[in-house]
């Protein structure tokens, strides 16, 4: 058969429609908050990623109702919009649930026990990666670091901190999640659904009782370095993490100290710049 009269192989789809307007009492709830939040900048365009959270404060994720919306009040196209939007992964693309549960799997929390802790929660909740639980209660997924390794393993549910975990203490954390019993995260501000998380990342008031003086700082040994610049503690002296949990580090030498004669290792240690191999090969 000649290729003039092969049939096709190839369907064309229809375009797809305009995406569906909010309904007029949400697009002027929304229309009056974005008023507030463009009014933060200089240039509108960079309200767009607060705005993303406004919208997805609203439907869960970031639906094309929601790319229109951002892209009608910035005066953008929405392609500009989608851009945005499917870049950062704060940004969910499709329904999820009201607790977005992040197991680190980056490097220290990894080896800590973040992937046992993923593994045994996927088996527990029958989910894969970025699934939900059909109750709708839970979205599983695997996040990359998030500046707490003293803590590790690490989980996290919409962006509130639970430190320190196991495989038995994270199935405990999720099946509480989805039973409504009340969950306390180890430390910051107490925890909330994603849609009101989304809401708070907004740029708008934060409603939970306490959550503006609860506290999430570093922990003893992310500041061990700060407290021996401070003279808080002698240099050489063990932190209280690394009395239960590890060796010494290498004592740290204070200013004007010869460093110690042995490094640790010797992927870490000084090496010649070009410079000095340069004039060593001129002295020989």
């Amino acid at each position: 058969m000649s290729d003039a009269v092969r049939p096709s192989t190839t369907q064309l789809g229809m375009p797809a429609l305009p995406a569906e307007p909010y309904p007029t009492e949400v697009h002027q709830r929304l229309a009056a908050d974005a008023k507030e939040i463009i009014a933060r900048y200089p240039d509108s365009r960079s309200a767009l990623l607060p705005l993303l959270h406004l919208v997805q404060s609203e439907e869960g994720h970031v639906t094309r109702t929601g790319v229109q919306f951002c892209a009608d009040q910035l005066e953008l196209t929405t392609a500009e919009v989608t851009a945005v939007s499917t870049f950062y992964s704060m940004y969910r693309r499709k329904p999820s649930g009201d607790y977005q549960v992040g197991v680190c799997t980056n490097t220290l929390c990894a080896v800590m026990g973040g992937d046992a802790i993923f593994e045994e929660l996927q088996r527990h909740l029958e989910l894969g990666n970025n699934e939900t639980t059909e109750d709708g209660k839970v979205t599983l997924e695997h996040i990359e670091c998030n500046a707490a390794c003293d803590f590790a393993p690490v989980v996290m549910v919409n962006w509130e901190f639970f430190d320190n975990q196991t495989p038995d203490s994270a199935k405990s954390l999720v099946d509480d999640l989805r039973a409504g019993r009340e969950v306390t995260p180890t430390r910051g501000a107490p925890l909330c659904t994603f849609k009101e998380t989304a809401r708070v990342l907004a740029g708008f008031p934060d409603p939970r009782e306490g959550a503006v003086e609860a506290g999430g700082g570093a922990g003893p040994a992310s500041l061990a370095g700060l407290r021996i610049a401070k003279g808080e503690v002698p240099a050489g002296q063990p932190s209280d993490r690394s009395k239960s949990s590890g060796p010494v580090d290498q004592p740290v030498p204070h200013a004007g100290e010869e460093p110690p004669s042995t490094h640790p290792s010797s992927h870490d240690a000084p090496q010649p710049t070009a410079s000095e191999e340069s004039a060593s090969g001129e002295e020989d």
